[in-house]
């Protein structure tokens, strides 16, 4: 699992964003297929970020250690894979753990890619929107074009 959002895979590929959700699952489902008929490699990309909560209407919330956030979301994307692919994983599967904003990363991570794939609605935001916060961001500013999954 590569660790390093400063640089960016060569070379043709299907990109996934994945954080869990359920939508994400549909999204990394497609990808694999896409990357299969395409003959493709498929980039799994997932992000953590630092979680730095402070004092507020509920009292003094302690900051989550970063690396105990980045060891758990590796552990997601792992339990993601096997969920979706259980022994039987893509020959070509690459998976990135990123630290950063996930909009930002799979921005980046679209670069020199044939697709981006993500699902239309993550963990957070408004129930109801049709489209998440980040499958938004990058239909707006990816470099490539981008597949948004509705489950």
């Amino acid at each position: 699992m590569s660790e390093h959002p400063e640089s960016v895979s060569g070379g043709e590929r299907i990109v996934v964003g994945v954080d869990g959700s359920e939508h994400a699952k549909h999204a990394l489902r497609e990808a694999a297929r896409l990357a299969e008929a395409l003959d493709l490699p498929l980039e799994v990309v997932t992000c953590w970020q630092d979680v730095t909560l402070a004092a507020g209407a509920y009292g003094y919330i302690p900051a989550l250690d970063p690396e105990d956030v980045r060891t758990g979301s590796r552990k997601m994307v792992e339990d993601v894979l096997a969920e979706v692919f259980g022994d039987d994983r893509p020959q070509r599967l690459r998976v990135r753990l990123w630290h950063g904003r996930p909009a930002e990363a799979l921005i980046k991570a679209s670069e020199g890619a044939r697709m981006l794939v993500v699902g239309s609605r993550g963990h957070g935001g408004v129930v109801g929107m049709l489209l998440g916060s980040v499958s938004s961001a990058v239909v707006s500013h990816a470099s490539c074009p981008v597949l948004v999954v509705h489950p």
